[in-house]
């Protein structure tokens, strides 16, 4: 019986029929050695028909817009997971009863401008916003403090200065641009909004678990929920970025109003973090100033990555109509600010 499975039937006296198992050959001494073979033979083979391939310099530069994606967003990630996890486990629904206006119209401009006080990426601005949905406050309110956290609080204003020096226009330019189409967003989506377009999820929290076990709980259910579409978005991003060429962009500078829609669209394209792109678009001198607000408007609320941390936090159904909303109004509301300020 030695080549027999660990459940012995003749060591159950008590049981009337031999278990499903019994009488079977343990798989795992013939599978395991075959499969290690063909691991190997797979490696083999990759290692001589793909290595040439991996040089090549359009593969090195995409592996290298990915990784660097990925590890910018990832302190950020971490940093909103924590926040969204801990507003669940520590904060009452009573606190933003008290501390937001009961009506959702007023509720709005006072979530955006609390994008002041919290430094942080688009990827910490999703998980929060949901944390805060969590808790009851109105959607239109959380909607606004994501759409204006990443591109308004302190670390991103100061950026900004450093890149433009001796433009202080520009970081007001940005600053009111934002906090605008933050607060335009979250009404058009109050009064637009239809219910169970936007899904809240609520990570399940084990019964009679303790606060620290519901936090170190949900911080483990957003962080491998929302990593993985942070993994798509940095995907997608790398690629494009591969993909066209900067010679398009470059003789688009001189067309001033095609080129705002162009440095929108390039700033959804490469999903640069929002406390690093001021020096991107210092360093786009064929471009108008108008277009380079569209830039730093846009990148913050709407980039791929958060497309996919988006649809994957609240929904496809919702991102396909918060999206555009928030990409048309960022826009509009660049070239108008552009237009008085710059």
């Amino acid at each position: 019986m030695s080549d027999r499975t660990a459940l012995d039937w003749t060591a159950e006296p008590d049981s009337p029929v031999p278990p499903p198992t019994w009488g079977r050959r343990a798989p795992e001494a013939h599978v395991l050695p075959w499969v290690f073979a063909a691991l190997a033979g797979f490696l083999l083979i990759g290692n001589l028909v793909l290595s040439p391939h991996l040089t090549a310099p359009a593969l090195s530069t995409w592996s290298t817009i990915f990784v660097a994606i990925c590890i910018q967003a990832m302190p950020f990630l971490v940093l909103g997971v924590t926040l969204s996890a801990a507003i669940r486990a520590f904060v009452p629904p009573s606190f933003f009863e008290r501390a937001l206006p009961r009506r959702p119209y007023a509720a709005v401009p006072v979530a955006g401008a609390a994008g002041l006080v919290l430094p942080g990426c688009e990827c910490a601005s999703v998980p929060v916003a949901s944390g805060l949905m969590a808790r009851g406050v109105t959607p239109s309110a959380a909607l606004a403090f994501l759409l204006a956290s990443p591109a308004i609080n302190p670390v991103v204003l100061v950026a900004t200065a450093v890149a433009f020096p001796g433009e202080p226009v520009m970081v007001l330019a940005r600053f009111a641009a934002s906090l605008l189409v933050a607060v335009l967003a979250g009404w058009a989506w109050q009064a637009l909004g239809r219910p169970g377009l936007l899904r809240v999820r609520t990570p399940p929290t084990p019964a009679g678990a303790s606060r620290w076990t519901a936090l170190l709980s949900a911080m483990r259910h957003d962080f491998l929920h929302a990593g993985g579409f942070l993994v798509i978005g940095g995907l997608t991003a790398a690629t494009l970025n591969v993909a066209i060429p900067r010679a398009w962009l470059a003789s688009l500078g001189e067309f001033p109003w095609l080129s705002v829609v162009v440095l929108a669209l390039l700033a959804v394209v490469l999903s640069i973090c929002s406390e690093a792109d001021a020096f991107v678009a210092a360093s786009l001198t064929t471009f108008s100033p108008t277009a380079k607000l569209a830039f730093l408007v846009v990148g913050p609320m709407v980039d791929l990555k958060l497309i996919a941390l988006q649809a994957g936090t609240f929904g496809r159904a919702f991102a396909a109509r918060f999206v555009p909303l928030t990409f048309a109004l960022a826009i509009v509301v660049s070239v108008l600010v552009g237009w008085v300020l710059l």
